[in-house]
């Protein structure tokens, strides 16, 4: 028992002395103690500014106001560090022995003011005369001791980075904690972003601490988790920005994910999204996904990218997608007025090209078939380039409309937006091509052509109301749709539909307007010809269509124009009989005035005294022309 008492006797007493220990020793001695093995060991000076307070609990140490850490002689003027509060924890056993041993610093309300020279090596890192020496107990050639730190607690930071060559990258309300137990062993450290006001959170663990912070290699893993989405990083990293590993993130609502990342996205991709790659990263700025594998909603895209981060990045793709549809995008962004809408016109909202200006990049890509919302596309094989705001979209070929196109479309917003392009196609139906490229669609029948253009403006109205360029197309079996020839000739009016055999026709634009003169379709029993104008950018028509027709077995051939005006939804198509009837009364002209003159005198009981000359040519005309109404109907109608 009486060794029990006096075991308990001396360990109170030396409880007793430390603490008198402690409590005699004034704080501003401890912050100088700090300081000045700071100074020795790192070369970095240590000032405080403000108030000095000595702590017992919960930290033994010193609580500094206005404290500011010196950087790296080559790093510039400004600190490193500043704090509006620093706490140093300090261990007991080493204070007891005059000596200093920082186990913790936190800080509220700091500034980092952090970079990298030229070697890569951060002024972060510390040794004596500001020569970099951490890990392991001394260093060889008489430098300083290393300093560590067992704990970091930063909060409400602000940090300034600024790597060599490179544009400084600040953020602002920051925390940071920070495990480091073991000099030789492994960094535990989670850290609050708030890029966009919403938390996100970054737990890492970092082996070999020591060498990571020297500059070496060492392994690491990280997993980032933002607001609708999570991703995970693990592989080994440098100090200096190296890295690779394997790369994976997935996100409920990528849109969220986004907006807490500081991202711009469109509303359309609030949707699910997975990516998966290998990734290599360089401290020059290169990015390396191999085996990349992504998932957006429904779609998925397979295959490999190289990305140069600069003020303008640099991406090349290749990627190879089954069946994608990007529809949902494609509407969030506005499109061209499906078919059936021509009364409306075309949009005049301003088109946003800034996105040309974003990067350059050169993409390849594949797929089974693409829906975008205007044009559908079947498997195809595309190459996008863009340089400087330029881009130059390239089909290798494409499957469109039903057949194949081939060619390039370019979008130019380098000064102002222009697009134009030069295309060849075969196989496309008419139909599908110029109801979703146009919204028209009463065309029908299989071509193959070549189509050149060119347009500019802000706005897709704009840019149709400017367009320029030609063209030429061929069709096999084909029909329009609105008007039947053969019932229009008879009666009048709209309705039905015109079956032909061929038609072949070349064009030029100027200012938005299509111009033809040569239409040339074969039709059952007879061929029409066709001249006038279409109007690309007012939608509407200014058109004459000529059939000739001509009756089996018999030397009769008739020309009956039919004039077709107004808009595209709605035109007005009529037989034009003034025009039709005109070769025909050239060509007969004197010999019916005679016989009809005749005739219509013996039937009216008029004589040349009693009747005006001019009365009687109006009589005369208005009985030839019903005279060739009628044999019209007899050609159609058989006698």
């Amino acid at each position: 028992m009486k060794l029990i008492i006096r075991v308990v006797s001396a360990l109170v007493l030396t409880v007793v002395l430390l603490v008198a220990l402690v409590l005699l020793l004034p704080g501003e001695k401890i912050a100088r103690l700090a300081a000045d093995q700071l100074e020795t060991q790192t070369g970095r000076k240590l000032e405080f500014g403000g108030k000095l307070r000595f702590t017992f609990w919960p930290t033994l140490g010193v609580k500094a106001d206005a404290v500011t850490l010196s950087n790296a002689d080559w790093a510039g003027p400004e600190p490193m560090l500043r704090a509006e509060r620093l706490t140093i924890g300090v261990s007991a056993a080493e204070l007891m022995q005059g000596d200093v041993r920082i186990t913790e610093v936190s800080a509220i309300l700091p500034h980092l003011n952090l970079a990298t020279n030229a070697d890569g090596i951060g002024n972060w890192v510390m040794g004596g005369g500001g020569a970099a020496a951490p890990g392991g107990s001394g260093s060889e050639g008489g430098s300083a001791l290393p300093l560590r730190i067992e704990a970091v607690e930063l909060t409400g930071a602000s940090l300034r980075y600024a790597a060599h060559g490179q544009d400084p990258v600040e953020m602002k309300n920051v925390d940071l904690s920070l495990q480091w137990p073991d000099p030789d062993g492994t960094v535990n450290a989670r850290v609050t972003l708030r890029p966009a006001g919403e938390p996100v959170e970054v737990d890492a663990e970092i082996g070999t601490f020591a060498a990571f912070l020297a500059g070496k290699v060492s392994s690491v893993g990280a997993t980032v988790t933002a607001p609708g989405g999570k991703g995970r990083f693990d592989g080994h990293a440098g100090i200096s920005g190296e890295a690779s590993g394997r790369l994976t993130f997935g996100a409920d609502d990528l849109l969220q994910t986004g907006v807490a990342l500081g991202v711009f996205l469109p509303d359309a991709l609030a949707q699910k999204a997975v990516l998966g790659a290998d990734v290599t990263y360089t401290a020059d700025g290169r990015l390396a996904m191999r085996d990349l594998a992504l998932e957006l909603g429904a779609n998925r895209l397979t295959g490999a990218a190289d990305v140069v981060i600069k003020e303008r990045p640099s991406i090349t793709a290749q990627l190879r997608g089954g069946a994608l549809d990007f529809s949902g995008l494609a509407a969030a962004q506005g499109g061209a007025p499906a078919s059936g809408s021509a009364a409306s016109g075309w949009p005049e909202t301003p088109i946003d090209a800034s996105a040309l200006g974003l990067a350059d990049a050169v993409v390849d890509l594949t797929f089974d078939s693409l829906r975008t919302g205007g044009v559908n596309l079947g498997a195809s094989k595309l190459n996008l380039t863009v340089e400087q705001k330029r881009a130059v979209l390239k089909f290798l070929p494409a499957s469109m409309f039903g057949g194949q196109v081939q060619g390039q479309v370019v979008a130019n917003n380098r000064g102002g937006l222009s697009v134009g392009g030069k295309m060849t196609f075969t196989g496309i139906r008419l139909e599908r091509a110029l109801g979703e490229t146009a919204g028209y669609d009463r065309l029908n029948g299989e071509a193959l052509g070549e189509l050149e253009f060119l347009g500019s403006g802000h706005s897709v109205a704009a840019i149709m109301q400017s367009l320029s360029g030609k063209g030429w197309l061929e069709a096999g079996k084909g029909f329009f749709t609105g008007f039947d020839l053969e019932q229009l000739m008879r009666s009048g009016g709209n309705g039905g539909s015109t079956v032909f055999d061929q038609l072949t026709a070349s064009f030029a634009i100027e200012g938005g307007n299509l111009r033809n003169q040569d239409l040339l379709v074969l039709l059952k029993g007879f061929r029409a010809e066709g001249n006038g104008r279409i109007g690309l950018g007012a939608r509407d028509l200014d058109y004459l269509f000529s059939p000739q027709i001509v009756r089996a077995g018999r030397d009769q051939v008739l020309t009956i124009p039919v004039r077709i005006r107004g808009s595209w939804d709605n035109p007005d198509i009529r037989p034009d009989f003034s025009q039709a009837l005109q070769t025909r009364i050239d060509d007969v002209e004197q010999e019916a005035k005679d016989r009809v003159r005749q005739k219509l005198a013996e039937e009216l009981n008029l004589d040349t005294e009693t009747a005006p000359e001019q009365d009687l040519n109006d009589v005369l005309r208005q009985r030839i022309e019903q005279e060739a109404r009628d044999q019209l109907l007899k050609l159609l109608g058989g006698d």
